[in-house]
């Protein structure tokens, strides 16, 4: 374990783009892959490099977030100065939320410097990776740099959505620009730049320095891609840290999972023959809550007509806890306590927990949240307009987004819950926290 670095996950974003899964919480707390959330990955990473004195840094919609943190993640000894501490926005330095990323650092000073780490691993909370920081940190260390950032190359025409650079032949970054109209391609290949992960390790002092600098600065937009690097590779040393498979040597795998057709991708590409992410690393787990739940059960019925009442699912992952009760599932993620009834088809989708799809229902290419009931005949992912004249998301591509607690009327339209019942439900869960 390393003891001189402290590590920041930054899960504070809105994720917009990714509505209506967002609706109720952060983007690092959207499930992910039937068990997951998507800050497992940063936390696991974390943990996995040895590195064990966590802040998570939080803002909006945290509540879902921090629930499973507490879940989930509070197994480190605080005894030996382990923990996992979540952040929300304190207003300690001014009256102001967290206006970018290096203002979230600048308004937790005062917490880091109770830490007193000789360097600080800045993370952020919403990307889908297995990334070993402890050889990061050591290259950064080894070079005596005042900043490293990770970076992999990416097509160039997704080069306008990170932060681009240029390096001399020993690593150094002599040119950055964040999202750029005309990324600036990588020498000898015209079809990739060099892109930030927006993973940085800092030496402590030199970071205060410059977050303190930045913050006297009326024009700033306080974030690190915009401000502080641009500011710094002139008069300091601030190199590049190429992510790449430590068994192949070629880039290795990192997804940015921003809007629904990313996320959507990167969790079909779990349920691949040779997935790039491997969740089966024994070497190199993946941590979360997991709730005590039976194994997935899958029920034929002998007794029905024609035999062909038969629950199974193939090329998918089923989580604990789920029942497909005469239903087929294909290429889909089932996440726990989902429950697939008679005659119903799941086809390339993700379901959240305690999904429930309704006998001979029909869904394709469609991310179902959690607690939601698809009544019986209803098809979804079939059709784009009659999706979204069901109250449904539905993207550019075809792929269908239904909110968590969804219910249908006799339509199959949703139905917004009316003032009396979100009040009646208030009411039924405070009388419940205060007991008889």
């Amino acid at each position: 374990m390393n003891n001189n670095v402290l590590s920041v996950i930054l899960a504070g974003g809105k994720g917009s783009r990714l509505e209506p899964l967002t609706c109720d919480r952060s983007k690092p707390a959207v499930p992910f892959g039937g068990g997951f959330r998507i800050i497992d990955f940063a936390l696991s990473n974390c943990i996995n490099s040895g590195l064990r004195k966590i802040l998570v840094v939080t803002q909006y919609k945290a509540a879902s977030l921090e629930r499973h943190i507490e879940r989930g993640w509070h197994f480190l000894s605080a005894e030996l100065g382990e923990f996992v501490t979540v952040r929300p926005p304190e207003q300690r330095v001014d009256e102001n939320w967290y206006l970018g990323t290096a203002d979230a650092l600048y308004q937790n000073i005062y917490a880091i410097e109770q830490i007193s780490p000789k360097h600080v691993l800045i993370l952020s909370g919403d990307h889908i990776y297995q990334m070993n920081y402890a050889r990061f940190i050591s290259d950064h260390i080894q070079s005596e740099a005042d900043c490293s950032i990770a970076c992999l190359p990416v097509p160039k025409e997704e080069g306008r959505r990170f932060g681009v650079m240029d390096v001399d032949e020993d690593n150094r970054i002599v040119n950055f620009a964040e999202k750029p109209d005309a990324p600036r391609c990588i020498p000898g290949d015209p079809d990739h730049c060099l892109a930030s992960m927006g993973i940085y390790v800092f030496r402590t002092e030199f970071l205060f320095e410059q977050l303190c600098r930045d913050a006297n600065k009326p024009q700033s937009n306080r974030d690190f891609g915009k401000d502080i690097i641009p500011s710094i590779i002139e008069q300091h040393l601030v190199r590049a840290w190429s992510f790449t498979d430590a068994k192949t040597g070629e880039a290795a795998y990192w997804q940015d999972v921003g809007t629904l057709e990313s996320y959507y991708e990167a969790n079909m590409d779990l349920i691949s023959v040779d997935p790039q992410l491997n969740l089966y690393d024994n070497d190199w787990p993946i941590r979360s809550h997991q709730p005590p739940l039976p194994p997935p059960k899958f029920v034929f019925n002998e007794h029905a007509p024609g035999h062909d009442r038969i629950g199974h699912a193939v090329d998918s992952t089923v989580c604990p806890g789920s029942i497909i009760s005469g239903g087929t599932v294909e290429r889909s993620i089932i996440g726990p306590s989902v429950r697939i009834n008679s005659y119903a088809e799941v086809r390339d989708s993700i379901l959240y927990d305690r999904v429930t799809i309704g006998r001979h229902a029909r869904v394709r290419r469609a991310i179902i949240d959690k607690n939601v009931f698809v009544p019986e005949g209803m098809r979804i992912g079939y059709d784009p307009e009659e999706d979204r004249r069901h109250g449904l998301t539905v993207t550019e591509s075809g792929i269908v987004a239904v909110p968590k607690n969804a219910r249908f009327d006799q339509h199959s339209r949703v139905m917004k819950p009316h003032i009396g019942e979100l009040q009646a439900r208030h009411d039924q869960l405070r009388a419940a926290a205060e007991g008889p």
